[in-house]
């Protein structure tokens, strides 16, 4: 079994606990191999797999969409560059949208969020008689992104 790694030699290499390797496989998102041990052995093509899993994660993708585009991959082979650039390529539109969500949050971190809080200064200005709790629960203006008069 030369040219295999061990759980921990994953997990060092990766990054990601042994635990989270694990549960990886249980989701099916990455595939090893069993020893005559019984001990799990992984190609080191999965390193790619689990940096891909990490940074889809980190972009917002919840693991059964990650699991979606990892199957968009070969089994046959290791994934090329093109693989990788053909499955991205319709996440700028997220990424937009998670800077421009982003973008709203801080700038609500300076004003009325159109809670209906009411416990700041500015809110008797920003949200004169609650408008925003009449917008609905949460904050109100965060996530419209602009106060809204009703």
């Amino acid at each position: 079994m030369s040219g295999l790694l061990t759980i921990s030699e994953v997990s060092r290499r990766s990054g990601v606990a042994a635990s989270a390797l694990r549960f990886y496989e249980e989701r099916g998102l990455i595939k090893s191999e069993r020893a005559g041990s019984g001990h799990r052995r992984y190609p080191r093509a999965v390193l790619r797999r689990i940096a891909f899993i990490v940074f889809a994660q980190r972009m917002g993708l919840t693991l059964e969409e990650v699991g979606a585009e990892l199957a968009k991959l070969p089994e046959n082979r290791v994934p090329e560059r093109s693989d990788w650039a053909k499955m991205s390529r319709n996440w700028t539109r997220r990424i937009d949208e998670r800077i421009a969500e982003l973008e709203r949050l801080r700038a609500g971190l300076t004003r009325c969020i159109g809670c209906g809080c009411l416990s700041l200064q500015e809110c008797q200005l920003a949200n004169p008689g609650d408008r925003a709790g009449r917008l609905g629960p949460g904050p109100r203006y965060w996530i419209s992104g602009k106060p809204r008069s009703k």
